[in-house]
């Protein structure tokens, strides 16, 4: 697969996953939505079809209205391991989570040996 068709592709699904937040997470209209992130509601409709992309300063936009990571948003990447890692780890005190880091870096040395 050449490299145009695989950047068609991701634009593609970058754009579903954009109309996925804006429709199903935010609720927004694409005008609504492309206010609050600093574009046209039209602009928006190029991106979520996988005909436009957005700059950095839309993406971070983007990134703080939906709570959404930029891997999440560029490349689909799960984003709720670091609130789910935050939330177990509330209960513990820096001491025991380094405690901890420590043995799992431990663990992945002896299981590389392996």
């Amino acid at each position: 697969m050449n490299n145009s068709i695989e950047s068609a592709q991701e634009k593609i699904e970058r754009g579903k996953r954009i109309k996925h937040i804006r429709e199903n997470e935010l609720h927004m209209s694409k005008i609504e939505f492309g206010a609050k992130i600093g574009v046209s509601g039209q602009f928006i409709g190029l991106v979520e079809a996988g005909k436009g992309n957005l700059l950095y300063p839309y993406i971070r936009n983007l990134m703080r209205l939906s709570g959404h990571s930029s891997d999440f948003i560029l490349y689909g990447l799960d984003d709720t391991v670091l609130a789910k890692t935050q939330k177990i780890l509330a209960d513990y005190s820096d001491k025991q989570i380094l405690e901890c880091m420590k043995l799992i870096e431990n663990l992945s040395i002896f299981i590389k040996k392996a």
